[in-house]
């Protein structure tokens, strides 16, 4: 099994030299090669070939010689980086790469571990190029080391991400249990079962907060020191929500994942919910796709069974007693409503979970 550890670190003034020296030369390189592969784009849709673009970094080096100050596989990673993205181009799967910006605050480059140069080392971690970095973390990766991330947020802090293989798997004791589950707006996810988990809205607390920094933003002159004080304070609001909902995420997920052996759930396209933009903003707010995710590596973690549901089943309108579907609730206003057909009184979220969870198991025995 593969795993990543992500730690935060904190390096000294010359490691924050090097990595700034690296992430420049590693978008110089890929913007180079992008540039290149452009000019000849219209006579070859071919996706570029690392081997014939490896050797030609040869020969960039020589010609540039402050390449030769960083790690060497961080440049090797830009390119296969270009390389997948103009593949997958040419395949038709993505938008034409584009150049990267000197001016992204978001930065990070890749470092593949050779005869370990990449390691753990209690509260320290070995990098290529940095030598022993400070972490506050006490998890020690497992496995073997593949490669490491070194990545620069908008805030300005520093972290890195080890990527392992034949990590040992942590299997969790079967329980027996399945559970459908509804995910929703009033509440973030409703079970068959009846549990209700709160949607905390993260995003709308914070909201006044936001358009007071943006404004004062605004009015700010470009690339003028205040400007960069009120950017970085908005950054650090950012980050701060988004870790609020991460967590939260994080802990439910890992909460399901522990007692439910089989989970059921709806494949939800946001764009195609809602194409409402007033409510996509809270969807996205809630994190229906971040929650997904993590449910399913985390269950291919626990040896649990993920079973998602077609979008357009019609879990809300469905009474799970009888069957009988009813257009009453295509009104989302509608959150309780009683069945036509055998008279039982159906709360919204519950009997679609209840849907979900029914809907769910048929497949899997289909399958």
């Amino acid at each position: 099994m593969e795993k990543t550890y992500k730690y935060r670190i904190y390096p000294n003034k010359e490691q924050k030299v090097q990595m700034a020296k690296t992430f420049g030369c590693a978008r110089f390189v890929y913007n180079h090669y992008l540039d290149i592969w452009k000019r000849t784009h219209g006579k070859n849709q071919k996706s570029p070939v690392r081997f014939e673009y490896t050797n030609r970094l040869t020969v960039l080096k020589s010609e540039h010689a402050w390449l030769k100050e960083v790690d060497s596989t961080a440049l090797q990673s830009a390119l296969g980086d270009l390389e997948t993205a103009c593949r997958n181009f040419s395949r038709g799967l993505t938008a034409c790469p584009r150049f990267k910006s000197k001016r992204n605050r978001g930065r990070s480059y890749r470092s593949k571990c050779v005869n370990q140069n990449i390691q753990y080392l209690d509260r320290h971690i070995k990098l290529p190029k940095l030598g022993t970095v400070r972490t506050r973390n006490k998890l020690v990766p497992r496995g073997r080391v593949l490669s490491a991330t070194v990545s620069q947020n908008p805030a300005g802090r520093y972290y890195v991400s080890i990527h392992c293989t034949d990590v040992p798997a942590e299997w969790c004791r079967k329980t027996g249990r399945t559970v459908g589950i509804d995910l929703g707006l009033t509440d973030f996810a409703v079970t068959s079962e009846g549990m209700r988990f709160q949607n905390p809205r993260y995003l709308r607390r914070s909201l006044d907060r936001f358009v007071k920094l943006q404004k004062s933003l605004s009015r700010k002159q470009k690339d003028s020191k205040n400007r960069e004080k009120i950017r970085l304070r908005t950054a650090r609001l950012y980050e701060h929500v988004s870790n609020q909902k991460n967590d939260y995420l994080h802990k439910l997920s890992t909460w399901i994942v522990e007692h439910y052996d089989v989970i059921c759930m709806e494949n939800l396209s946001v764009k195609e919910v809602s194409p409402d933009r007033k409510l996509t903003k809270y969807i996205f707010d809630a994190g229906w796709a971040e929650f997904t995710r993590q449910l399913e590596y985390k269950a291919r973690w626990h040896g649990r069974t993920i079973v998602k549901v077609d979008r357009w089943f019609p879990s809300s309108q469905t009474c799970h007693a009888c069957g009988t579907r009813s257009n009453v609730t295509k009104d989302l206003s509608v959150r309780e409503w009683d069945c036509p057909n055998c008279g039982a009184h159906l709360e919204r979220d519950e009997n679609a979970a209840i849907n979900i969870l029914n809907e769910g198991l048929r497949m899997l025995k289909e399958a």
